[in-house]
């Protein structure tokens, strides 16, 4: 699934991704793929897989698309 990074907490390491379909979707450091959690812009395209969380949906496998 295609989405862009809403918002980062960089000192918990978190974030909230905005699915195409206007969902949002919690994810982790730990569920990047390709790139560090500190290089990651607010704004910037990833890729997901879709999961469900405890609290809700959750991304796993975070691709960061390169620019």
């Amino acid at each position: 699934m295609d989405g862009t990074i809403k918002k980062l907490v960089r000192d918990r390491g978190f974030g909230f991704i905005r699915a195409g379909n206007g969902q949002e979707f919690f994810f982790h450091s730990s569920a990047l793929s390709n790139t560090s959690f500190e290089s990651l812009n607010e704004g910037q395209g990833v890729t997901f897989e879709p999961e469900d969380g405890p609290k809700g949906p959750r991304a796993g496998r975070v691709l960061a698309e390169r620019g």
